[in-house]
């Protein structure tokens, strides 16, 4: 025993001095094999973090105590070597001690893989009837068994603890909680006669935040009183307090906690930060923000990008590019930080920057995919984000349910019939009954027009959503089939009709001229909101009833501010009934109420120059046109439209030259434009929304419109295609759709063109779905 001490007091000056390997020269093989000798060694070489020697040490080791397999796991755990726990336990020939199972089910909860559920559950059944009287082990496996999501077992065994303290009953509470059985939890907490601590009291409270019911409410207030005089001295409850308090929406409440906590740190101040962006407060968020004179933690850098991606104001961008610019290189290792970063370049329109981020990252999740894909989506360009679909494809990641619905929205977005049934074949089985991927399919199938795809997907939903509802009745309204749409919103119950359901129902009758039905089915609203009364607007304008349509402006306005998008909608009417009068007079309007809405006034602009150029006041339409450039710019949105031939889907802009058949498209064009004249087509300039250029005639600038290009290069080589399908991000121009009802006629083809409001089906017989109400 002596000579042990002696022993490891020598080790201990070694590691201060020349280290342990002088030492180990000088002992005696019988002594390197003491397993008191190496026990001390490990603990040696953990403490100088030679765990790789510590390790080959142990493995060497011939009689292994529980004492030493202790020593051995905190090492390994310390220098986060989690998977070698488990190896250590697969050769292990002794009977592990109630400690060492507690350490081994911490692991196994950490680790929570195949592997890690294997061992922990092999090692819980192996356990003694003595063992089980032990509450820490028992405590540990609980929670092991709720991280693996083993519920059933957990509670089974926290049955059978007769002595139950606040720590089991926090373990549970926490299990439920995880496992999103919040309700569970609150049953649970309701049957607890004991004192809770601060940990149970956390828990409890982001059990009410992530529930928010009536119950909820009620049981987190009365926690709040319970605790309020322990509060200030534990921030880790209150960022807790604070952020419950903002998902149930007591703003007041949250700020008068705030405000009473004396030592902020960047934690709370993130609660808030997060709490005033979840409520749509974001400018709240952002005053905070530039209020904190604390260093930014990974957490608040992702809450302010995610702030500032909700706004996209002008202040919003400078603060995130600011924040971007200067964010701690430590903190750009952290993929979550990245993408909160990606989409919040993605919304500010800056596709740029979001492509050099994510070319910097080095190991791409399927987040970080998933948030270019979006934002690629959010700025009109689809087909990039099918480029990375393909690109996750070649790097073997497989798609998830969020990678699965924004690929479908990509197919929506592009229309184009044959892309969405290639993108549904590689979507998982299993993940087509999911549904929410059933109600992005029947909103996909909509909008590329191929309606009874959609019906056959609402059918198969055994118990119909308001989203499952909402995108049946927009795919009815987007093609044109008002009478459908209105069908099913009055099959759809009561209590399930949202603002979306009306805003649908609505339009759908907008686009299909049912301006009583539409009206029957407003005077039944009684939460007519802003976007509801515009629909009912836009229904009265579309049909010329402007009277109508002014006076739903004049209701709404007696109690609330006025609404650029009701007085475009107006404006839009005016324009299709060359009604120059009611244009000047709601452009007019617009200036003077909505003087900081550049892409309202510019849209304006355009529609008002539209009208008198097509009344032939080319002069006056100039003068508009200069005068807008001048106050506004000339930042006109492009317009592009998708085709696809051969499987092969082309994007044109107007005027396009950049494909590679760009000559063989003109000269196709050039034929369709001279069958049109000789058909008694004229082209009409008023639908131009610039000043021709020298050498440039109405017929060469209206062929050269995107959806006329699409058209073209479905005609290259003479072929006769079975039908064409085109998506516009615009709203189709006035001569392009005249031209096109002709183009099915005399080319004998159905063509399908998608636009900014509806899906027009031509037919051979020169005929369009909307009956020109469009």
């Amino acid at each position: 025993m002596n000579g042990l001490f002696i022993f490891r007091r020598i080790l201990s000056i070694s590691l201060s001095s020349k280290g342990i390997y002088p030492i180990m020269k000088k002992l005696s093989q019988d002594s390197l094999n003491n397993s008191s000798t190496q026990t001390s060694l490990i603990q040696s070489y953990i403490q100088r973090q030679a765990i790789n020697k510590a390790y080959r040490l142990f493995l060497n080791m011939t009689n292994k105590s529980n004492d030493i397999y202790r020593i051995m796991i905190k090492g390994l755990v310390s220098n986060n070597m989690l998977e070698k726990v488990l190896d250590l336990f697969d050769d292990i020939n002794i009977q592990p001690s109630p400690i060492i199972l507690t350490m081994l089910f911490g692991v196994c909860a950490r680790i929570n893989n195949d592997r890690a559920k294997e061992t922990g559950k092999k090692f819980l059944n192996q356990a003694s009837n003595e063992m089980l009287n032990d509450n820490i082990l028992l405590t540990s496996a609980i929670n092991m068994l709720m991280k693996f999501g083993d519920v059933k077992n957990a509670e089974d065994y926290f049955d059978i603890i007769k002595n139950k303290n606040i720590i089991t009953y926090g373990a549970m509470l926490k299990g439920y909680t995880l496992n999103n059985m919040c309700d569970k939890a609150l049953d649970l907490y309701e049957q607890i006669k004991l004192k809770h601590n601060n940990i149970t009291y956390t828990i409890l409270l982001n059990a009410c935040a992530q529930l928010s019911t009536n119950r909820a409410k009620e049981i987190g207030k009365k926690l709040l009183h319970q605790i309020s005089k322990d509060l200030p001295h534990d921030n880790i409850l209150l960022t807790s307090a604070l952020d419950m308090l903002m998902k149930f929406g007591d703003i007041k409440k949250a700020e008068e906690l705030f405000h009473l906590i004396k030592t902020k740190d960047i934690i709370i101040y993130g609660a808030m930060m997060k709490g005033y962006t979840s409520n749509n407060m974001c400018e709240k968020a952002l005053d905070l923000y530039q209020q904190v004179q604390l260093n930014h933690n990974n957490i608040t850098y992702s809450i302010l990008f995610n702030t500032c991606a909700e706004l996209s104001t002008n202040r919003a961008k400078e603060i995130g590019n600011k924040l971007l610019r200067e964010m701690p290189k430590k903190f750009k290792e952290y993929n979550y930080i990245n993408n909160s970063a990606i989409d919040m370049l993605m919304k500010f329109g800056d596709i740029k920057n979001a492509e050099i981020l994510f070319q910097t990252i080095k190991k791409k999740d399927i987040i970080t995919y998933g948030a270019m894909m979006k934002g690629y989506n959010i700025n009109n360009e689809p087909l990039k984000s099918l480029k990375l679909f393909e690109e996750m494809k070649k790097n073997n990641i497989i798609i998830d349910e969020i990678i699965s619905i924004i690929l479908i929205d990509t197919c929506a977005k592009i229309g184009i019939r044959s892309m969405c049934q290639s993108i549904v074949n590689q979507i998982s089985p299993h993940l087509l009954d999911n549904q929410q991927i059933k109600n992005a399919l029947i909103s996909m199938w909509g909008k590329a027009g191929l309606v009874k795809n959609a019906q056959q997907i609402f059918e198969l939903v055994d118990q119909p959503d308001v989203i499952t509802y909402n995108a049946m009745i927009n795919a009815y309204g987007k093609n044109l089939l008002g009478l459908e749409a209105v069908d099913l919103y009055r099959k759809m119950p009561v209590n399930l009709r949202d603002k979306i359901s009306y805003v649908s129902v609505l339009n759908a009758c907008s686009h299909s001229g049912l301006f009583d039905e539409a009206y029957s089915i407003f005077n039944k609203i009684s939460n007519k909101t802003k976007n509801v009364v515009t629909t009912m607007v836009d229904c009265a304008s579309r049909l010329f009833l402007f009277d109508e349509a002014k006076k739903l402006i004049e209701d709404y306005e007696k109690y609330n501010a006025p609404y650029s998008v009701m007085y475009m909608a107006l404006l839009s009417g005016a324009r299709n009934a060359r009604n120059s009068h009611l244009s000047k007079e709601v452009y007019q309007k617009i200036k003077v109420l909505f003087p900081n809405e550049k892409n309202v006034l510019i849209s304006a602009s355009i529609l008002l120059c539209n009208i008198s150029s097509s009344l032939g006041r080319h002069e006056e339409a100039q003068t508009i046109r200069l005068d807008r450039i001048k106050e506004l710019g000339n930042k006109v949105k492009a317009g592009l439209s998708w085709t696809e031939v051969n499987g092969e889907v082309v994007q044109f802009t107007a005027h396009d030259q950049s494909h590679p058949r760009s000559k063989e498209i003109y000269a196709e064009a050039q034929r369709i434009s001279s069958e049109l004249i000789k058909y008694g087509h004229v082209h009409d300039a008023s639908w131009i929304t610039r000043p021709l250029r020298e050498h440039e005639t109405a017929e060469s600038v209206l062929c050269s419109h995107s959806e006329r290009l699409a058209i073209a290069f479905n005609f290259i080589e003479g072929r006769k295609p079975s039908s064409i399908q085109i998506t516009n991000n615009l709203r189709v121009c006035g001569d392009c759709h005249q031209a096109t009802k002709l183009i099915a006629k005399i080319r004998q083809v159905e063509i399908v063109v998608r636009d900014a409001n509806c899906i027009h089906h031509f037919s051979t017989n020169g005929t369009c779905s909307c009956q020109d109400h469009f």
